[in-house]
C-alpha cells in the first residue's frame, strides 16, 4: 500500500489540519511539546488565516492553528525547502498570533500563550 508523504502540503494539512484528524493532532502536539504527557485532551482546530489587525501589516497563511481549551495558542509550520530568514517568518507568525489576540482598551492580563511549532527538512538553528 503506497502512503501520500505528509510533507506534502495537502497532505500535513489534511492528517494534522482538520476536524477528522483532531485526536492526531492532539497526540502530536502532547508527544512534541509535553514529550508525551496527555496534557492536552482537548482542542479546537481554527483558521489558519492569519491576517494583520492593521491594514499595512503583511497576511500569512499558517499550516495549521489550534487554540487549547486555556486558550493558548499552537500554530505549526511544514517546511521542506529551505528559504532566506526563514527563522524570522517564524518569529513573525508567532509574534502576531501572540498580538492578534488583544483589541484596543483590552489589558494584557488577557493574553494566552501563544506556541510555534515548526517543522523542517533542513537544520534551521
Amino acid at each position: 500500500m503506497k502512503f501520500i508523504n505528509p510533507k506534502v502540503d495537502y497532505a500535513f494539512k489534511k492528517i494534522f489540519g482538520s476536524e477528522q484528524s483532531k485526536e492526531i493532532l492532539i497526540s502530536f502536539l502532547n508527544a512534541i511539546i509535553y514529550d508525551g504527557e496527555k496534557i492536552i485532551e482537548s482542542l479546537t482546530i481554527v483558521n489558519p488565516f492569519n491576517p494583520g489587525k492593521i491594514i499595512s501589516l503583511k497576511e500569512t497563511y499558517l499550516d495549521v492553528k489550534a487554540v487549547l481549551v486555556d486558550g493558548s495558542i499552537v500554530i505549526i509550520e511544514m517546511q521542506v525547502a529551505p528559504m532566506t530568514a526563514f527563522n524570522k517568518r517564524v518569529a513573525y507568525n508567532l509574534s502576531k498570533a501572540y498580538a492578534n489576540q488583544l483589541d484596543k482598551g483590552e489589558n494584557y492580563p488577557l493574553l494566552n500563550p501563544a506556541i510555534a511549532l515548526t517543522i523542517t527538512d533542513f537544520i534551521l538553528f
